[in-house]
């Protein structure tokens, strides 16, 4: 998914470039949902705004885009949704030049991806004060983050979790040296090659898994194959809808290896000076995002195809934000 590249930094200027030059967001429609303030946007603090908001193509960034402009139309701002950049690169980059204002984006991926760092902060509260302050040079404000953590994670179906009984990665890894062929992984090639991936969690909980024991595929087949029990454990997305739709078990990262990537809102700092009300209307939303949250939301449109835009403004509305 695109909040994993990790770019060259010449790959990185030439995006830079290619988008300044004017051949970035070309397209994008006003968002027209009938909404009014419900717990947020009272008094419509944004009204005589012209915002738009920008993600990247995936499901939950697609959610995410949405969730955002709702609670900027509520408050009075008139939205263009320019949601669905292809690549992690591109929305990041429209926030930066003033294409688009807005958007949520993942504090690991602000973190490795755009500010270059190799060594992710364990703290997420750190973690996103650190990008936080580095990116603000950048013309960049990274408002308070979420609970939503869109990281990696080991998870198994409920028969090997009756069978095993494991919750954590510590436990994988003293079922390993237990029982060696009891551990067997499904994951995609760039986990089983990064540093913060498969050689890094093994170094970190002390666990060695036999190369026979490790199968890589598509990241969409990993899902299906820990479902059958193909493999015991396999490499999943904190928050994808189908860990919740196929009963997966997921292990807790008990010793923190794993970057923390909280979605968080990153606003145009110019932006945000003429408009400071967007940070009181969208902070009580991003609150509320969770992991629980974003699986349920995503599997809504993965797994039951319905609208991402239309999954965004039925939370909205449910969750009371917005009439």
């Amino acid at each position: 998914m695109g909040r994993r590249t990790t770019l060259p930094a010449a790959a990185l200027l030439l995006i830079a470039l290619s988008l300044s030059a004017g051949c970035g967001l070309t397209s994008g429609s006003p968002m027209v949902d009938d909404v009014e303030p419900g717990s947020i946007g009272a008094g419509k603090p944004l009204k005589g705004a012209h915002l738009t908001v920008t993600s990247k193509e995936f499901t939950e960034q697609l959610i995410l885009g949405a969730i955002m402009g709702i609670a900027f139309e509520a408050a009075g701002a008139d939205v263009l949704d320019r949601t669905g950049i292809q690549g992690s690169i591109g929305s990041r980059e429209a926030v930066k030049s003033g294409d688009a204002d807005a958007l949520y984006e993942y504090t690991g991926t602000g973190w490795i991806t755009y500010l270059g760092k190799s060594k992710p902060i364990p703290d997420p509260e750190k973690q996103w004060q650190a990008v936080r302050d580095a990116d603000l040079k950048n013309g960049l404000t990274w408002l308070p983050p979420s609970r939503l953590n869109n990281t990696y994670a080991l998870a198994m179906n409920q028969d090997n979790f009756k069978k095993y009984g494991t919750r954590t990665l510590s436990q994988v890894a003293a079922l390993a040296k237990k029982d060696p062929g009891a551990v067997t992984l499904c994951v995609e090639g760039e986990f089983a090659n990064r540093a913060d991936g498969l050689p890094g969690m093994e170094k970190a909980y002390g666990m060695h898994i036999p190369t026979r024991n490790i199968t890589q595929m598509d990241t969409g087949i990993i899902y299906t194959q820990v479902a059958k029990g193909s493999c015991t454990y396999g490499e999943v997305f904190t928050t994808d809808g189908r860990i919740k739709s196929m009963h997966l078990v997921v292990m807790a990262d008990d010793k923190h290896f794993f970057p923390n990537y909280n979605a968080a809102p990153v606003i145009n700092t110019k932006v945000l000076k003429k408009w400071p009300a967007i940070a009181r209307v969208i902070d009580p939303v991003t609150k509320k995002l969770d992991n629980t949250v974003a699986q349920t939301l995503n599997a809504k449109v993965d797994v039951d195809g319905e609208d991402p835009h239309q999954v965004a403004l039925d939370w909205m509305k449910q969750e009371g934000f917005v009439k």
